[in-house]
């Protein structure tokens, strides 16, 4: 499996930015996709994650009501940020992962690159 991110950028605050997750290869193998971001200097943290049906989401807390995941978690999916802050400056990158009840557990195999976000105030 590849995992390929992108649509990051440099953004003012309040505005919006869409990323995208595009997988290949074995794809039928993938459970899920979990976005992630890492700041400089703070741990890795999960954003959001979705199930191949679609079916489960989870979204951090952080960015509830302002981030939303979508797509097919098989072929391409979406992270799509409104209301951006400066603190959500970070390299977002995607997993290919599962759920496990209502909890994204990471995977350790399949990462895409990480795609730079940010946001000045």
């Amino acid at each position: 499996v590849q995992l390929q991110a992108s649509g990051g950028g440099l953004v003012q605050a309040r505005r919006s930015l869409r990323l995208s997750c595009a997988a290949s290869g074995r794809t039928l193998t993938i459970n899920a996709i979990g976005w992630y971001r890492q700041a400089p200097g703070k741990q890795r943290e999960l954003v959001a994650a979705i199930s191949s049906g679609g079916g489960r989401i989870v979204v951090a807390n952080s960015v509830k009501g302002r981030f939303t995941i979508s797509g097919n978690a098989r072929n391409t999916v979406y992270l799509q940020m409104n209301s951006l802050k400066p603190e959500d400056t970070a390299v977002y990158s995607c997993n290919a992962g599962r759920f496990v009840g209502d909890l994204y557990v990471q995977g350790v195999r399949y990462w895409g690159q990480g795609t730079q976000v940010t946001v000045s105030s």
